[in-house]
C-alpha cells in the first residue's frame, strides 16, 4: 500500500489540505470552511476523530475498507427508530465518525481529483496527553482500536453535540496561548469530545447486537487473541473453524453471519486481518521472514505467495515502496 501522506504531528494535514494551524500539538479543521480537497492515504503518528456527513467509497479503515451496505442498514434502524418513536435513536442517521490511532493508516489514494467535503476533524499529538486523564482512560475508548473498521453512525442529536463541541475547541484553539488555563481547557474540551464518542459507540453496538454485530466483534476478538496468545506459532494461520468454534456457531452459519454482515467471507476476513499486521510488522523494520515467522507461515514463499495475491505487491515490493515515500 502506497502512503500519501505521513501524518506524523497533527497539524500535518492541516498544511496539506490549506486549514489554519491554530496550535502547535492540535487540529480543528471544518472542512464546510476549506473548500475541495483531494483523497490521500495517510499514515498517522497521531490520535484523529473525523467526523463528516459522508466518506468517500473505497475508503481504506482499521483492517479493511468502509463497508457502505452496513452503514445503510444501520440508518435505515436510524430512520424506522424515528417513526417508530425510539428515544435516542430518533430521526435519520446524520453523519458517520471514525476514529484513528498512532501506527494506523487510513483514507483513500489521491486519484486527481478534488472533493467537497463536509465535517469536522480532531487531530491531536501524543505529547498533548501523556500524564493527563485522556492518556489514562485511553485503553477504555474502543473506537481507538487498530483492529476496529465499524464506522460510528450519528444521529442528527449525536452530530449536533459532537459539531458544538468542535466549534468551542476551535474557538479555544484560536485565542491567545498565554491565556490562563489555555491547554487545560483545551484537554478538557477533547476528553468531552472522546467520552461523547464512547457514549454514541455503545448506543450503536446495543443496537447493532440484535443484527449480528457481536458476532462480528467477538470474531475479531477471537483473531486478536489467537495472536496475542501466539497461538499461530504451534498452529499456522487462524483457520475459520476455529473460529466458528470459539465462538460457538457453525463453520456455516458463521459464514453466513459473516457474509451477510461484510459482504466477504471469514476467510477473507481473516486474510484481510493478516495482511494488515503483516503491513504494520513491515513497517516496524522487521525482515520478511521475521514477519512471516510471526504470523504464522510455515514458510517465507507462502506468506510472500499470500500477500502478493491480496494486494498485487510482494513484502519487498510493499517495504520498498514505503521507504522512497519517506
Amino acid at each position: 500500500m502506497t502512503i500519501d501522506l505521513y501524518i506524523n504531528e497533527a497539524n500535518d494535514y492541516a498544511r496539506d489540505i490549506g486549514a489554519p494551524v491554530l496550535h502547535p500539538h492540535v487540529s480543528v479543521i471544518h472542512y464546510d470552511e476549506v473548500g475541495e480537497i483531494r483523497h490521500t492515504m495517510n499514515r498517522f503518528n497521531c490520535y484523529g476523530i473525523f467526523l463528516q456527513q459522508e466518506f468517500p467509497e473505497g475508503l481504506t479503515y482499521g483492517i479493511g475498507t468502509y463497508h457502505e451496505r452496513p452503514r445503510e442498514r444501520l440508518r435505515e434502524r436510524l430512520r424506522v427508530g424515528a417513526t417508530a418513536g425510539m428515544g435516542a435513536t430518533t430521526g435519520m442517521g446524520d453523519g458517520s465518525l471514525i476514529a484513528l490511532s498512532p501506527g494506523q493508516i487510513g483514507g483513500k489514494h489521491y486519484d486527481g481529483t478534488r472533493r467537497l467535503y463536509h465535517g469536522w476533524v480532531l487531530l491531536f499529538d501524543n505529547e498533548l496527553i501523556q500524564g493527563t486523564a485522556i492518556e489514562q482512560k485511553l485503553d477504555g475508548y474502543q473506537f481507538f482500536s487498530y483492529h476496529s473498521n465499524e464506522a460510528l453512525i450519528l444521529t442528527p442529536e449525536e452530530k449536533d453535540i459532537l459539531s458544538l463541541l468542535m466549534s468551542n475547541l476551535r474557538g479555544e484553539l484560536a485565542t491567545q496561548s498565554e491565556s490562563f488555563g489555555h491547554d487545560d481547557i483545551i484537554r478538557d474540551y477533547i476528553l468531552l469530545i472522546l467520552d461523547y464518542c464512547n457514549r454514541f459507540y455503545f448506543r450503536q453496538y446495543r443496537e447493532m447486537a440484535t443484527e449480528g454485530s457481536d458476532i462480528l466483534s467477538r470474531f475479531l476478538q477471537v483473531l486478536t487473541d489467537y495472536y496475542s496468545r501466539g497461538m499461530q506459532r504451534k498452529n499456522g494461520l487462524p483457520s475459520v473453524k476455529y473460529c466458528a468454534s470459539e465462538l460457538c456457531l457453525s463453520p456455516g452459519y458463521f459464514g453466513d453471519i459473516i457474509r451477510d454482515a461484510l459482504g466477504e467471507s471469514p476467510k477473507d476476513y481473516i486474510r484481510g486481518f493478516v495482511v494488515m499486521r503483516a503491513k504494520n510488522l513491515i513497517l516496524s523494520g522487521k525482515s520478511i521472514d521475521r514477519v512471516a515467522e510471526e504470523l504464522g507461515f510455515e514458510y517465507p514463499q507462502h506468506f510472500t505467495r499470500m500477500f502478493k495475491n491480496a494486494t498485487g505487491q510482494t513484502p519487498r515490493q510493499f517495504s520498498d515502496s514505503q521507504r522512497k515515500r519517506q
